[in-house]
């Protein structure tokens, strides 16, 4: 499965995921203003879409049921 290019490419949009939702609570620790602490999150969620979307073609795409 590692070997896998679309394995990999989710595994990456997931870590993505991570990061910015990370960098988000940082910010948010650190007092960060208001309008670009909505602005990552709304990014996490735009990444957030994107790799639910790619962990279906995975699943679908490998025959998962």
């Amino acid at each position: 499965m590692l070997h896998d290019p679309l394995f990999i490419v989710v595994a990456i949009a997931v870590l993505l995921v991570a990061g910015i939702l990370l960098f988000g609570i940082g910010g948010f620790a650190a007092g960060v203003g208001g309008k670009r602490a909505n602005k990552v999150m709304q990014l996490r969620i735009i990444a957030q879409f994107v790799a639910v979307l790619l962990i279906l073609l995975f699943v679908w795409l490998r025959g998962g049921s």
